[in-house]
């Protein structure tokens, strides 16, 4: 791992982990206000924390970084430059993405665990419910923060079980920033 950067409750924070939760909780709270600025910034920090996923062996984590750095070229280049113009998804799209997260996290955790990953079940559900998050991002839906309330309480538990008490600490500021972000689309989406 890179060099600790602070030792907080006998965790040691890296300057990796450090800086790739300051630019990864900038990027999701611009997120929130519907900005395109927000695409930048989540790549950054997707790419930072690529390697300290990887290095800590989180395989499925690091992998979803890479969906992330490209959903955030996508998003870029989608948005207009005034920013996100919020939406829902009908109930058929709801139950497809519903049943995809269900089916994908059951066919790739047993694959993680034979891969010798950290963790399966939950970092399998982080890695697919996030891509399916993500995707709804970038196409502008208001059920995206509700996914990422799920998948932030879901990451908040499995980095804090790891012993990743500073991942953790930014999963559980994720999750409120997800209650903003919901009310701030829904707001944006009855304007």
């Amino acid at each position: 791992m890179s060099f600790t950067l602070f030792t907080a409750w006998g965790y040691e924070v890296s300057t990796l982990e450090f800086i790739a939760a300051i630019t990864s909780i900038t990027g999701v709270w611009l997120g929130t206000t519907g900005k395109r600025i927000t695409w930048p910034w989540w790549a950054l920090s997707s790419a930072l924390y690529m390697v300290f996923f990887y290095q800590v062996d989180l395989f499925a984590s690091a992998a979803l970084q890479i969906v992330f750095i490209v959903a955030a070229i996508w998003g870029w280049r989608d948005w207009a430059p005034t920013g996100a113009t919020p939406g829902y998804l009908n109930n058929r799209h709801r139950l497809f993405i519903g049943a995809g997260t269900l089916i994908a996290v059951s066919v790739l955790s047993p694959l993680l665990s034979r891969a010798g990953a950290a963790a399966t079940w939950s970092d399998a559900f982080l890695l697919v419910g996030s891509l399916a998050a993500q995707i709804l991002m970038v196409y502008q839906k208001v059920e995206a923060w509700m996914l990422w309330l799920i998948i932030d309480l879901a990451g908040t538990i499995q980095y804090a079980y790891l012993g990743y008490w500073f991942t953790a600490a930014l999963y559980a500021l994720f999750t409120l920033v997800a209650i903003v972000g919901w009310k701030r689309w829904y707001v944006l989406n009855r304007n």
